[in-house]
């Protein structure tokens, strides 16, 4: 018999907690930058959005799923939990700012921030140590990104004029994640070398766009066109989208659409150099963050979830519902931005955060589903035990009904689905193959026979864990903290 399903370590489920507090703080905040109803009315919290949904929220599940990987081997790194940790830290003194519990001021959540990052940084290094990689080495560009980015922040930066190094933390991490993931199809012809090279240049050009807006935006545009269209060229999602695997055509369709929202982003840094308030900038910004970081979180759950909570996400035709509505909002907030339509682009941010919560909801609802009816499948398993389990139960009773014995082959087979109550039957049968899909999950998902018709998107087993994530920043006047944008 299977056992239960394995409990989420208590301090993964704290720094979830945390990170989810993140979140909500975050849409909260985003509501009021729209300028709609909002559950809790804070000003100080509205000018705090794009900070807790980058470092607050998305940062810290990143740094938490690295963590996660970190304890793997002969030798774990439970020091490596400080990243996520303090990242929680951070989002607990900003929204304790914004309420009014200590005084306003970027320092102390800053440092907490800055002190996740910096031990993200050292996380990578330790990784590379333990297995060097061309991927390694892009996800630590991202982290050294994202640590350059909240050093800037605690030095008094507006948003905006930062928003590149939050926005390359996001990518880079993503890009490389890809890498990781479907590493079979980068490592082809120097692939890796080449996008190594090209997450470089990005990177390479942030402080040129902070020094020298006018030259670094368009060639900062072109380096991240270059990226995208290079992993998309790659990636396995364009063939997978045709798969008949329900499961799988839903997490390329995302990826695909992800990889087309940042290249508009390219285009806009190209075209119109930099931006930093009004439409345009909302543009970049969401088309970046929402279009490209959460479709790639969005395509990934099935992937996360398991690898932090130890619980699979089965698939469920509401998946393509909450994709449509991420999608959809964003597209209705692009296009209200381009005609300068204030209500319909406060409808496009609106239906963005439903699109969010709708995501958080739907997994829960479907993990916890999948849970009862493992947990149901081994109640019925046990009924059908033997009364008393020290009975020996001979072979004749094992046999097919007329005292002929089991055939070798058919104990082997119920032995692997750890079925002791093995026969003929219908019953027996789909009592050992529900028995087996409820066993617990192991530490990092394991990837299935390598059949293009059952396989996820990426080639799961070949990574230890996967990140992914969202940002939104949203433009007021020069200070896009405060307000909507105005051209």
């Amino acid at each position: 018999m299977s056992r239960p399903p394995t409990r989420v370590p208590k301090l993964r489920l704290a720094i979830l907690l945390l990170g989810a507090a993140g979140l909500l703080g975050g849409l909260d905040a985003a509501l009021l930058r729209l300028g709609v109803v909002a559950p809790v009315r804070s000003q100080p919290l509205a000018g705090q959005h794009g900070i807790l949904m980058v470092y607050g929220f998305l940062a810290t599940a990143i740094a938490l799923e690295r963590a996660i990987g970190m304890q793997a081997g002969n030798a774990p790194a439970r020091w490596a939990y400080l990243s996520p940790v303090a990242g929680g830290l951070g989002t607990v003194l900003m929204i304790t700012q914004a309420a009014g519990g200590l005084p306003a001021s970027r320092a102390m959540p800053g440092f907490a921030w800055a002190l996740s990052m910096l031990v993200f940084c050292v996380i990578y290094v330790a990784a590379w140590r333990r297995q060097p990689s061309r991927t390694i080495l892009v996800q630590l560009l991202a982290a050294v990104a994202g640590l350059g980015g909240i050093v800037l922040w605690v030095a008094g930066f507006e948003v905006a004029t930062i928003v590149p190094w939050w926005a390359t933390l996001l990518v880079l991490t993503i890009i490389g994640e890809r890498m990781e993931l479907a590493r079979v199809a980068f490592a082809a012809r120097r692939t890796e070398t080449r996008i190594l090279a090209e997450a470089v240049a990005m990177f390479a050009l942030l402080p040129v766009a902070t020094a020298w807006p006018v030259v670094g935006y368009p060639l900062l545009g072109l380096a991240l066109g270059t990226l995208m269209v290079d992993t998309l060229v790659h990636d396995v999602a364009r063939r997978l989208v045709r798969s008949p695997n329900r499961l799988t055509r839903f997490m390329a369709a995302s990826m695909l659409a992800g990889y087309g929202w940042a290249l508009v982003a390219a285009l806009v840094w190209v075209a119109a150099g930099p931006v930093f308030s009004g439409y345009w900038y909302d543009i970049v910004i969401h088309a970046l963050t929402i279009g490209y970081a959460l479709s790639m979180v969005v395509a990934h759950a099935p992937v996360i979830v398991p690898a932090i909570v130890k619980r699979q996400v089965p698939y469920h035709p509401v998946m393509w519902v909450v994709a449509g509505l991420l999608q959809a909002g964003l597209l209705v907030r692009v296009l209200a931005g381009v005609r300068s339509g204030a209500r319909a682009w406060q409808f496009g941010g609106a239906l963005s955060v439903v699109a969010l919560l709708a995501f958080l909801v739907s997994t829960a609802v479907l993990v916890a589903a999948r849970d009862r009816l493992a947990r149901a499948s081994r109640r019925t398993h046990r009924d059908n035990l033997p009364v008393d389990p020290a009975e020996e139960v001979s072979a004749d009773k094992l046999g097919h009904g007329d005292g002929s014995a089991v055939p070798e082959d058919h104990a082997a087979d119920a032995a692997s689905t750890g079925n002791t109550a093995v026969g003929d039957s219908d019953d027996d049968r789909v009592i050992a193959s529900v028995d087996a899909m409820a066993a617990p999950l192991p530490e990092r998902p394991t990837p299935p026979v390598p059949d293009e018709n059952n396989l996820p998107v990426a080639e799961i087993g070949e990574k230890s864990g996967v990140t992914s994530g969202d940002m939104r920043t949203v433009p007021v006047s020069h200070d896009p903290d405060e307000g909507v944008p105005d051209e």
